[in-house]
């Protein structure tokens, strides 16, 4: 069973929490993204156990998330309480809400397990309202490209492709399928689904990443890297 974040969640959720990647890179620059969330209705769109969920709702948002994974979200309700808006839904399918739910949808680190984004495009514009915001966070093209290069392959990146990775966290093992396309089929995607591109970020990680991850930033002095691409979009 490929992408079973069921059979890893808790050792997902317990690295998430920590590593340089997700808790000092992409969830402090989808944060800073955000802005000032007071009060927005916020689709938190594939919220794993609830990390993001419980910024954004300590930030004044009024969020709802969705995950394709029942044991995911066992874990999110744990942290954000009974209350919590939390549903299963896969992102390949129609959304269960009304047209205009949303002030702003997230999805974060989620876009690049689907093969085909024009119909999930389609549902999250329908569920924004006009003037809503979409922010997104995928693998970078370049780094993926570059890496499959480095390993001996000669991948094309123009290409739109599958690649499959073997994950191993909490003593359990998952195959995980992730999709690769250019960045300008990304783009092409967006102003299909009726977005305008307001924002494309290669953020710096967040303030003390190079203190707890000394060995990481030895050979980079600025402190950038390239790892996730990040986009804000406008619904029209």
């Amino acid at each position: 069973m490929l992408n079973d974040y069921d059979r890893i969640a808790e050792g997902y959720t317990t690295e998430n929490e920590t590593n340089l990647l997700n808790a000092y890179y992409e969830r402090p620059a989808m944060l800073e993204l955000a802005g000032d969330v007071t009060g927005r209705r916020i689709l938190d769109a594939g919220c794993g156990s609830g990390p993001l969920f419980h910024a954004l709702r300590d930030r004044g948002a009024i969020v709802t998330g969705i995950d394709a994974s029942a044991g995911m979200l066992e874990l999110a309700r744990q942290r954000l309480g009974a209350d919590a808006d939390l549903r299963v839904a896969d992102l390949a399918n129609p959304l269960p809400f009304p047209d205009d739910a949303f002030d702003d949808v997230i999805a974060s680190l989620v876009l690049h397990y689907l093969e085909d984004w024009g119909p999930t495009l389609a549902e999250l514009r329908r569920v924004l309202r006009p003037g809503g915001r979409l922010l997104v966070s995928v693998d970078h093209p370049f780094v993926i490209t570059l890496m499959r290069h480095m390993a001996g392959e000669k991948p094309s990146y123009f290409e739109t492709r599958n690649r499959i990775e073997e994950w191993t966290m909490g003593g359990q093992t998952a195959q995980m399928s992730f999709w690769h396309r250019p960045l300008h089929a990304m783009t092409d995607a967006f102003t299909a689904a009726g977005f305008r591109i307001a924002v494309i970020s290669e953020p710096f990680p967040a303030p003390g990443a190079r203190e707890l991850f000394p060995d990481v930033f030895a050979d980079k002095p600025s402190g950038a890297f390239l790892c996730f691409l990040f986009f804000v979009l406008q619904a029209d």
